[in-house]
């Protein structure tokens, strides 16, 4: 068996795990990270993403790449749309901020780029990855490429293998709570080839559901409606997904989506959950690993953004006074912002989304909350400041 000996071994090298190994080189602590996809799979599977300003300046400030600033596009806002009306949320006048649309995979790319030319320790396409003694003397073992039996010995373990991953369930189940919201709905999402029909995001709520309307390039363009989870793509042809999609935008004014040839069709079903503690022993967990949120927030890119931040200066800490028990500190900032970001999460989802078996009440106590919300500066300022991220403590 090949051993190494690092000082924080990291499961999981999605853009959470490469941007801690990232910070800790930066503060000169050593770390390994793998993952059981390759880099090629990671690069090739496509998401959407919003940053945050604090996303924004990590990237930029860490040194990690200024591309976000020249590839990525600055939305000072958002429309919200209902009863065939939009009205524009205005991030700059209400909180002082923005958001950028930036695909996670070219965070990633970023980020894999970045520790490919720090010469980090990244470890892509392994397989039957396990942690053992994760309490007092954390290890990792997998299987390489090559078929040979490694291990990994470190101070410290971190998982953030997402949340299909190993380490939540390193936790003993007496020792580990899971809070969770299943959703009645789901996403069925597009990618098409068109021209943008806006210069920023829609968010749309009618009688007949959810949509969003996003972007991705000059050319590609991302979009989502409301749909069961049991939802079978191909059983939408084109011309369906475009007549549902123009009457959940159809409105008075006449607005119309720009129409081109669908590339993609994809159901994302999602729930909230979080796991409480998110330490054990010399474990801890950051990013999907340890919660996931609905999409309609955009928090998840960057609550794991935000949670490596914490992680990295509390394992800093740790580390040079060797003391595990540092790593409470990170429970509780993290899990703060968490929480906030959960309730803001849900709240976005269930204004917008309309619940199965909705009455004629539900769908006008919807509209009253929307309207209640833009016509209340307070209201367009809460949504602002939560969108474009609350500041880091």
């Amino acid at each position: 068996m090949s051993a190494t000996r690092t000082t924080v071994g990291i499961v999981g090298a999605g853009p959470a795990g490469l941007m801690l190994s990232h910070l800790l080189a930066r503060a000169g602590i050593d770390s390994v990270a793998v993952d059981h996809r390759t880099r090629a799979e990671i690069e090739t599977t496509h998401r959407a993403g919003i940053l945050e300003l604090d996303s924004v300046r990590l990237l930029v400030d860490a040194g990690v790449s200024g591309r976000v600033l020249t590839d990525g596009h600055e939305h000072r806002g958002i429309d919200l749309r209902f009863g065939g009306e939009s009205h524009r949320i205005d991030f700059q006048g209400l909180a002082g901020a923005s958001t950028w649309l930036y695909p996670q995979t070219a965070v990633f790319v970023d980020l894999a780029d970045a520790r490919a030319r720090d010469g980090g320790d990244v470890r892509f396409g392994v397989r039957d990855t396990a942690v053992a003694d994760v309490v007092d003397r954390p290890v990792i073992r997998y299987t390489g490429a090559d078929g040979a039996a490694h291990e990994i010995r470190c101070d410290y373990l971190v998982g953030a293998d997402g949340s299909r991953g190993i380490c939540r369930h390193a936790f003993p189940e007496s020792r580990r709570r899971w809070y969770f919201r299943e959703y009645p709905y789901a996403w069925f999402g597009i990618l098409c080839q068109a021209p943008p029909s806006a210069a920023e995001l829609i968010y749309a709520r009618s009688g007949r559901g959810f949509a969003l309307i996003s972007q991705r390039t000059a050319t590609v363009q991302r979009m989502y409606l409301q749909c069961d989870p049991a939802t079978d793509p191909t059983d939408w042809p084109d011309e369906r997904i475009w007549a549902e999609l123009q009457a959940r935008l159809a409105g008075p004014d006449g607005f119309r989506l720009s129409e081109g040839p669908i590339i993609e069709k994809t159901v994302l079903p999602f729930r909230s959950f979080v796991q409480e503690p998110v330490r054990l022993g010399r474990l801890v967990l950051a990013g999907d690993a340890a919660h996931t949120v609905p999409p309609t927030g955009a928090k998840g890119l960057n609550l794991a953004l935000a949670d490596v931040r914490v992680l990295a200066e509390v394992l800093e800490r740790a580390v040079h006074r060797q003391d595990p028990a540092l790593l409470d500190d990170y429970g509780v900032r993290a899990l703060a912002r968490v929480w906030r970001a959960q309730h803001f999460s849900y709240w976005m989802t269930t204004m917008l989304h309309t619940p199965p078996g909705a009455d004629a009440f539900d769908l006008r106590r919807q509209e009253g909350e929307l309207a209640a919300l833009v016509a209340s500066e307070a209201g367009r300022r809460y949504l602002a400041e939560g969108y474009t991220g609350w500041p880091a403590h």
